[in-house]
C-alpha cells in the first residue's frame, strides 16, 4: 500500500510538472512585457488560446507534419503579439517623457485596453468557432501512454517538457546574446536611457511582445494536443495562474516567474491527494495572498516597488 502510495504521489508530480511549465511558458509572455512597459497585458491568455485554434485549421487542412502545427501556432502567436500591440499599447506609448512612463493613469488605460481586447477577442471567438470544445483528431492527441517501470508517462508530458527547455534556452540566448536581447534588457532597465543611446523603442517593444506571444501560443497548441480539446475559454485559467506566477516572482523576474510557475502547477496536483479537485483550483491563491503579506515586493523581486 505504501508503495502504490509513492507510486501515485510521484505520477502527481510529473502530471503537475507538465502543468506547471505550460504556465510557465504563459507567465514569461507577462514577465517580458511587464519588465519592458510596466503594465500588464490581461489578453495574454486569448494569444494562448488562438495559438491552439491556429494548429487546429492547420490539422483541419489535411494531414501536416507535427511540427508543422506548432511551427504555425508559434507564427501565428508572434503575428497575434504585433497586432496586441499596435491596437491596445501603442496608442498609450505616443508620450515619452519620464512623467508619462510613470503614470499610473497611462498604465491603467493600458490594462483596461488590454482587458478589454482580452474580452472581445474571446466572445468573436465564440461567436466563429463556437462554445463547444473543438475535438482533436486522434493522430494529433499527445495521449500514448509510455511506462517506465510503475510509472507511466504520456508522450504530450515529454512534448510539453522538450518544449519548454528549448524555448527556454532559446529566449536566454536571445536576451543575451542578440542585440534585440541588449535593447529588451536596456528599455527594461531605463527606458529613458536606452532611448537616448538610440534604442529603437518601438521596434524592441515589438519584439517583445512577439517573443512572449509566440511562447504563449506554442503553450496552447501543446495543451491543446495534450488534453485533446480545444475551446474559446481555455486561455482563462492557464493565463490567471501565469499571472499569480509572475506577481510571486517579483513582476520583472523571468526565472522567478519560472520556477513559481512550475511550484503552482506541482502545488495543484499534489493538494488532489487531500482535497478535492475542485477545490485544488484555490491552491495558486493562496499561496499569492501568502507572497503579498510576507513578500510584498515578489519571492525574486528585491529592490521592486510593493506588488
Amino acid at each position: 500500500m505504501f508503495d502504490f502510495l509513492d507510486i501515485f504521489f510521484v505520477q502527481q508530480l510529473l502530471n503537475g510538472l507538465s502543468v506547471g511549465l505550460v504556465y510557465a511558458l504563459v507567465a514569461i509572455g507577462f514577465t517580458l512585457i511587464f519588465g519592458v512597459l510596466n503594465v500588464v497585458n490581461f489578453a495574454h491568455g486569448e494569444i494562448y488560446m488562438l495559438g491552439a485554434y491556429a494548429g487546429l485549421v492547420v490539422i483541419a487542412t489535411g494531414a501536416p507534419p507535427f511540427f508543422a502545427v506548432i511551427l504555425a501556432a508559434a507564427a501565428a502567436g508572434a503575428l497575434l503579439g504585433f497586432g496586441l500591440e499596435r491596437l491596445a499599447f501603442k496608442p498609450f506609448r505616443r508620450f515619452r517623457d519620464e512623467a508619462s512612463l510613470k503614470s499610473k493613469a497611462v498604465r491603467e488605460s493600458t490594462l483596461l485596453s488590454s482587458l478589454a481586447v482580452s474580452i472581445v477577442v474571446r466572445e468573436v471567438t465564440e461567436k466563429v468557432a463556437g462554445a463547444d470544445m473543438q475535438i482533436v483528431p486522434t493522430a494529433f492527441r499527445l495521449q500514448e501512454p509510455i511506462e517506465i517501470g510503475p510509472l507511466i508517462v504520456v508522450d504530450g508530458q515529454l512534448w510539453i517538457l522538450g518544449a519548454a527547455i528549448v524555448m527556454f534556452a532559446a529566449l536566454q540566448f536571445v536576451l543575451f546574446r542578440t542585440q534585440v536581447g541588449l535593447s529588451i534588457r536596456a528599455i527594461a532597465s531605463n527606458p529613458l536611457g536606452a532611448q537616448m543611446v538610440g534604442i529603437n523603442v518601438d521596434r524592441t517593444v515589438i519584439a517583445t511582445f512577439a517573443i512572449g506571444s509566440l511562447m504563449g501560443a506554442v503553450a496552447g497548441i501543446l495543451i491543446g494536443l495534450y488534453l485533446a480539446d480545444i475551446q474559446p475559454h481555455m486561455g482563462f485559467g492557464p493565463g490567471v495562474k501565469a499571472f499569480v506566477a509572475m506577481v510571486m516572482g517579483g513582476l520583472s523576474s523571468i526565472p522567478g516567474a519560472v520556477v513559481c510557475a512550475i511550484f503552482l502547477g506541482v502545488s495543484e496536483a499534489v493538494a488532489t491527494e487531500f482535497i478535492a479537485q475542485g477545490w485544488s483550483e484555490l491552491v495558486a491563491y493562496f499561496f499569492l495572498l501568502l507572497t503579498l503579506v510576507f513578500f510584498p515586493t515578489g519571492i525574486f523581486g528585491a529592490g521592486r516597488e510593493r506588488v
